[in-house]
């Protein structure tokens, strides 16, 4: 531990450090998907039908939307969502089928302090469960850190939405606690989890994503032979 010159504790020096760039609105490639800046026009009838699959709305449960009937009231919900200063919307795009399947944003960007939270994840149920929807988050995370140097990857979540809470856990996310009362959503209030990825964690991270993305990790009915959560153990260890 660092102390200044009067004895008190100070944190560790950040040597050169300067503000990082936004987000640039170019695509992010993968093997298994494509991650692009949001295009209302080519994207928000592909997302809406994606989520028509579902049965009901229940993926909306923990989201700032009840879901969506007509493909118009959608796009004017993108639309709406997608226009503020410190968010940059993504679809999420199958390689395979070469549609829009799933949305995710960074928020809350802060260069000067080189941080980025990862939010307003919507998974169709064309999405979920897939190695593009690993592949997705692995794009987005890489962005942040190789790409532009964060210090700090975030997502946060209401604490009672637990597939969330374990999805974070899963991609290496470190749990940090609970703000109480922090939002007040559809009438209700929201407890927020907060969790963390730092610069520092990220090479063992990366890797371990690396590894499970890799065609060589599924058998031919494309099953995994080693969990995402247990290569971020090894690599951590």
């Amino acid at each position: 531990m660092k102390h200044n010159e009067f004895g008190q504790p100070i944190g560790d020096p950040v040597p050169g450090w300067t503000p990082r760039p936004r987000p640039p609105r170019t695509p992010m490639v993968g093997r298994y998907c494509r991650v692009e800046p949001l295009d209302i026009s080519r994207h928000a009838a592909e997302l809406h039908a994606a989520n028509a699959d579902a049965a009901d709305h229940r993926r909306w449960t923990y989201l700032n939307a009840d879901g969506f009937d007509s493909a118009d009231a959608y796009r004017q919900w993108l639309a709406q969502m997608s226009a503020a200063n410190d968010t940059l919307f993504h679809a999420i795009v199958d390689s395979l089928s070469n549609h829009a399947v799933g949305v995710a944003a960074y928020l809350r960007i802060d260069p000067v302090n080189g941080a980025i939270e990862v939010g307003h994840i919507n998974y169709s149920s064309r999405l979920q469960q897939t190695r593009a929807a690993t592949e997705a988050m692995f794009l987005m995370m890489r962005r942040a850190f190789d790409e532009l140097g964060y210090r700090r990857y975030e997502w946060k979540c209401d604490s009672l939405n637990e597939p969330s809470r374990r999805a974070a856990a899963r991609l290496g996310f470190q749990f940090e606690g609970i703000f109480r009362q922090a939002v007040v959503y559809k009438d209700r209030n929201r407890d927020t989890a907060w969790f963390s990825i730092l610069d520092g964690e990220w090479p063992a991270i990366r890797r371990a994503f690396e590894l499970w993305l890799a065609p060589d990790n599924f058998d031919a009915a494309g099953h995994q032979h080693h969990p995402l959560a247990e290569l971020i153990a090894s690599a951590r260890a």
